[in-house]
This record gives C-alpha cells, sequence and structure tokens, in this order.
C-alpha cells in the first residue's frame, strides 16, 4: 500500500499515542487550573485495541510510535503496551515520554519489552522551582529515573525544557551542563500556547533566538546541524562536541515538514496538535470495523490534511491563549495532557 500524504506532501509517519489524560505533576505551562475533567476510564482503549490501531497506522507508512500522556506511567502495565508494539514488524522506533517521577521503578520492564529510546522531562535542577513550577515535589525522584535511562539506554536519552521567562530561564546553561556531562542530549521547547495554557502569554515567552545567544555567550561560536528529518528540534553543536536542540514552535514554527499525528486514550485522532475537530477511532474500533475499513478513513482524513496550526498562529497579531478555560472544560480533548505534546 503506497504511503498517505496530505495535501502539501507531508506523509503519515509518526503517531504519537496518548495512553491516559492523567498526570501526577501540575506544570505551570500544562496544567495551571486547580480542577480538570477526566475522561471517563470505561472509554480508555484497551492496549489490544491501542496495538490494532498501531498496526492499521502502521500499514500506511507510520514508523515511529511515541507513547505520551498525561504521564503515561501512570498506565498500569505500560510495558505490556510496548511489548505489542514491538510485535509490528513495520514499527523502527517505539519511544517514550515521561515527567521521569515513576521512571526507575519501571525503565527495566520497558527496556526489555522492546522500548528503544526515552526522553525525559526536566525543566529545573533546583527542587524550590521544581515543586513551584509543577506544584509537586519530586525532583530527586526524577533524577534517580535519569540515571537509571542513561544505563539502560546509553546514547538514547534525551531531556525537554519548557523554557519560561520568570521561572527557569536563568537555569539553560545548568541543564545544558547537565546533560553535556551525561552524555544525554537537551532539547530547549519554547513556551507553546496550545491546550491547557490558559495562562500563556507571548512575553512569558524564551525565543529560539535569545536561546542561543545564551548558550553562544558561554560556549562561543555554534554549529547548526545540516539535517533533512522531519523532528521538531532544530539541532546545533557545541565546539566540544555536544549537541543540543531547540524546539521552536512559537516563534519558528516546522508545519512544513510536520508528518505526526496524535491519538488520545479514549481513541480521539488529531492531525494537528492546534486540530480542534478529531476523527473518532474508538467507535470504529468497538463498532465491529475492519482493519481495511479504518484504514481507509484514516487514509481519507489523512490525504484531506491541510494543518499547519503553528503556522496559522504566528500570523495572529493579538495572540493569546488558544483556548479559553469554559472551551476547555466542555471539551477536555482539547486539554494538551489528554492528547499528548
Amino acid at each position: 500500500m503506497q504511503p498517505a500524504l496530505d495535501t502539501l506532501g507531508r506523509p503519515l509517519a509518526n503517531l504519537r499515542i496518548s495512553v491516559t489524560d492523567r498526570c501526577n505533576l501540575r506544570c505551570a505551562y500544562c496544567m495551571p487550573e486547580e480542577e480538570y475533567r477526566w475522561l471517563p476510564k470505561e472509554h480508555l482503549l484497551r492496549f489490544e485495541e491501542l496495538a490494532r490501531l498501531a498496526r492499521v497506522f502502521a500499514g500506511l507508512g507510520v514508523r515511529k510510535v511515541r507513547l505520551t500522556g498525561g504521564e503515561p506511567l501512570l498506565r498500569h502495565d505500560l510495558h505490556e503496551l510496548v511489548r505489542l508494539l514491538a510485535a509490528i514488524p513495520e514499527l523502527e522506533d517505539i519511544a517514550l515520554t515521561t515527567n521521569g517521577l515513576l521512571l526507575a521503578e519501571q525503565a527495566e520492564a520497558l527496556a526489555s519489552a522492546g522500548l528503544q529510546r526515552i526522553t525525559v522531562s526536566l525543566d529545573t535542577l533546583r527542587a524550590d522551582v521544581f515543586e513551584r513550577l509543577t506544584r509537586r515535589s519530586g525532583l530527586e525522584r526524577v533524577l534517580a529515573g535519569i540515571e537509571v535511562a542513561t544505563r539502560l539506554w546509553p546514547g538514547r536519552v534525551k531531556l525537554d525544557m519548557v523554557v519560561m521567562r520568570g521561572t527557569n530561564e536563568g537555569e539553560t546553561l545548568a541543564l545544558l551542563d547537565f546533560a553535556r556531562e551525561r552524555g544525554l542530549e537537551l532539547r530547549f521547547i519554547e513556551y507553546m500556547d496550545v491546550g491547557g495554557a490558559t495562562r500563556w502569554s507571548p512575553e512569558a515567552v524564551v525565543s529560539r533566538a535569545e536561546l542561543l545567544a545564551q548558550v553562544e555567550s558561554r560556549h562561543g561560536s555554534i554549529e547548526p546541524l545540516a539535517e533533512h528529518s522531519s523532528a521538531p528540534a532544530e539541532r546545533f553543536r557545541l565546539r566540544d562536541g555536544t549537541v543540543f536542540g531547540i524546539i521552536a514552535s512559537t516563534t519558528a514554527p516546522f508545519c512544513s515538514r510536520c508528518d505526526r499525528a496524535r491519538l488520545t486514550a479514549d481513541g480521539m485522532w488529531y492531525l494537528c496538535l492546534y486540530a480542534r475537530l478529531g476523527l473518532d477511532l474508538r467507535e470504529l474500533v468497538r463498532g465491529g470495523a475492519s482493519d481495511a475499513a479504518i484504514a481507509e478513513r484514516l487514509r481519507a482524513a489523512w490525504t484531506r490534511r491541510a494543518d499547519r496550526g503553528a503556522e496559522q498562529r504566528l500570523e495572529e497579531l493579538a495572540r493569546g491563549p488558544l483556548v479559553g478555560l469554559d472551551a476547555l472544560r466542555r471539551d477536555p480533548h482539547l486539554e494538551m495532557h489528554t492528547r499528548g505534546g
């Protein structure tokens, strides 16, 4: 079967599967509110249902799957889903993004099941900033998880740092040093205005240009890596060989090369992180649709895709949060922690 291409010629190659909308942190850039509306547990797809959909997506050209949340390690026995995905021959890469709180306890099982790469969110090295940013404690557990991951996935661990002005922008160089000393690749992420970022403002964004200037002030000239990749991060190399990345979705979107889509834990499929509407795959899976029928629906939707949400947001003159609090409470699928980052 020919790979599916959208109206801009972008293939369907990456699938992000959010296995839960729950999280054990309340990060300011994702879940700043006090209360949330959760997906009904009976609506969550079983691992066998998620693996079935992954096989269908693989038939359309998907080669990489990333498990996300919420916090994916809150989903009981997640390693069993990894095992099912690892048995799909077309999938070349199975990765996980986690906040790291539960990683040390689960890492061995995940690695044994076939997880190939891991990304850990680490926005600060200071316990007080961690608690202020996440409204929870646990930095030491995150750091312990990173140490275990470094041993189990050598050379395949990345760190993500969302940089927010007035919160942690003074720690970028410290995080870069932390990553370099451990052979990890750090990715700086601009504060994004999607999903539950109800308190987002342009003033809080530390831009790609500012981040590069900070790194250059300490390390001198930086070499951009010439890569032809659909990955969201633009990568750079320091003079000592250290590689780091910047995901500049807010100020320098990469919509033109975006080949990823998102599946929520209850089976809603979104063609863009900024999309308001999705396709209900749970209804198809539990309604008795064949794999061929599901594949046809997916292909039809993708070939009509023209989404470039981040670029359209960049064009707006008066830019605030993408979705208001009332809309998020009416439809929790609009939340970043529901559809995955």
